[in-house]
């Protein structure tokens, strides 16, 4: 699915995309499953474990703007990260062993999808090596106007791990834009047809913007981890740690790296998702739909 040089290109920059990896019939399959859980958004009327709602949501006008855990939702998703396509350019990436570590699956409705504020996934979830990357499966044609992911080239190779905390000292799952200007403008937009995925490294800074388009941009996300890549938090249980297995066997001693670690503790006051970890931050980059 991908040639040496894309794999090169991914070692340097820390991002690649990956054009037209679903075909359209499993493009079709998914959207038929995802109007059935937009739909479903109708019965609820705040957060739940499924569900992580858009400001202004309602049961007669259902405004959803992440899916959480799809892979445990719909069986479609689990399908996907598991299929022969992905598994090969995840095994030139990362390696044999590979763990899928979560999924959530962001949707940005046309004039109203919210932002995703700069980060780094690794201030998320630091593990014990940082073999670790992001899929970003574009369900939509993505441009520039839909809110595309943002990713800066190289950033990925700090020797340092960005503030992520807020002036409370509590984690906020955002950087200081102040902080980032120059790698702000240095970053590059994922974009493609729908059916394309973009590949980027755990430690790579990303954000996307308001979508202020008529054009919906939803986009699955996939967090994958070289199965001896052992998170720092903890393993709670072992048997559904395994059972996130994608390819090799079941691994119990964990390869350390020497990468920068900053424990995303004390945890953020607001929980849930991201856009609620973010949502008490005092400074943002991207402008927000009232």
């Amino acid at each position: 699915m991908i040639s040496d040089c894309l794999v090169e290109a991914y070692k340097r920059d820390g991002v690649i995309v990956v054009p037209e990896v679903l075909d359209q019939n499993t493009l079709h399959r998914v959207r038929t499953a995802l109007a059935e859980l937009i739909a479903g958004a109708a019965k609820v009327t705040e957060h739940t474990d499924v569900y992580d709602l858009e400001p202004g949501h309602t049961p007669a006008n259902p405004r959803v703007r992440r899916i959480k855990d799809p892979h445990n939702v719909h069986p479609i998703f689990d399908e996907i990260v598991r299929s022969p396509a992905v598994i090969e350019i995840l095994t030139k990436l990362i390696g044999p062993g590979l763990r899928l570590h979560g999924s959530k699956l962001n949707m940005k409705s046309a004039q109203y999808g919210s932002p995703v504020e700069w980060h780094q996934d690794w201030a998320f979830y630091p593990h014990t090596n940082d073999d670790l990357l992001a899929i970003g499966v574009l369900l939509d044609d993505c441009d520039l106007d839909n809110g595309p992911l943002l990713v800066t080239p190289r950033s990925h190779m700090g020797k340092e791990v960005w503030n992520h905390h807020g002036d409370d000292g509590c984690f906020a799952g955002l950087i200081d834009p102040n902080l980032i200007q120059d790698e702000i403008k240095r970053a590059v937009p994922c974009v493609g047809k729908a059916g394309s995925m973009s590949f980027h490294h755990v430690r790579a800074l990303h954000g996307s913007a308001t979508n202020t388009s008529n054009k919906p941009r939803n986009l699955l996300l996939y967090e994958v981890a070289a199965s001896d890549a052992w998170p720092l938090m903890g393993v709670k249980d072992f048997a559904s740690f395994d059972r996130r297995l994608l390819a090799g066997p079941s691994v119990i001693t964990p390869r350390l790296s020497e990468v920068p670690v900053r424990m995303p503790l004390p945890p953020a006051k607001r929980q849930g998702s991201i856009y609620e970890n973010q949502s008490g931050a005092k400074k943002s980059y991207f402008t927000r739909v009232a």
